[in-house]
């Protein structure tokens, strides 16, 4: 029997997809997931057409949305517009902000 690698990326076959995926790492993951999500999502609509959109060469946006990078919050937000999403904040419940600083 044979396997291959398992790769999100291959999932990631429509808006709705994706916008499902970002959404539960920015919920449930931290700076680095979201890093790496990013990355999924730009591999699955094409490193050429994003690194094109975002004005960045293809070897800076590879590096850029890797395992353990940094990158600064522009370059998230010209990643985040050149793969459809934005960012919006919705207030939360008090119960909402007691819960998560219990956890912390």
């Amino acid at each position: 029997m044979k396997t291959s690698k398992f790769d999100v990326a291959d999932y990631l076959d429509s808006n709705e997809m994706i916008a499902e995926y970002l959404n539960t790492v920015l919920e449930e993951g931290d700076n680095s997931d979201i890093v790496v999500a990013l990355g999924h999502i730009a591999k699955a609509i094409g490193m050429s057409k994003i690194a094109e959109e975002t004005g960045m060469s293809r070897p800076s946006l590879y590096k850029a949305l890797s395992d353990g990078a940094k990158p600064q919050f522009t370059t998230i937000m010209k990643v985040l517009r050149a793969v459809g999403g934005r960012l919006r904040i919705d207030p939360v419940s008090e119960k909402e902000k007691n819960a998560s600083q219990q956890t912390a």
